[in-house]
């Protein structure tokens, strides 16, 4: 068994059931600014978006991401983007050390598929 998700190791989902949804919200780079978005498809709409790195996920929706809005209010270039100060870089940082952002989700996804 997976220490981490809980399944058998060979085990796949049934492709029958629907994908689970799970919110994440998601810090991407392009330059020196950062994109603080939240999607359900984070596959779907990172693709749509012209960006340089993933930077990080973190679970949670609106909710999370309006939070996080306003706690990097001071350097909010408009939208959703933010310079890159070392408070963004500090809080990204914190949340790579958990792990890297696509193996994240795929835990996520699993562990909801599991339940």
């Amino acid at each position: 068994m997976c220490s981490s998700c809980g399944w058998r190791y060979g085990d796949v989902p049934d492709y029958d059931l629907p994908i689970p949804r799970i919110e994440v919200v998601y810090y991407i780079r392009y330059d020196r600014r950062v994109k603080i978005g939240t999607s359900a498809r984070p596959r779907r709409r990172l693709a749509s978006i012209h960006h340089q790195e993933l930077l990080a996920f973190e679970r949670g929706g609106r909710q999370l991401e309006q939070q996080r809005h306003r706690e990097f209010a001071a350097t909010r270039e408009g939208g959703e983007w933010f310079t890159l100060d070392d408070e963004i870089g500090a809080h990204v940082a914190a949340l790579r050390a958990v792990g890297d952002p696509w193996q994240l989700y795929a835990r996520w996804l699993s562990e909801s598929l599991r339940a």
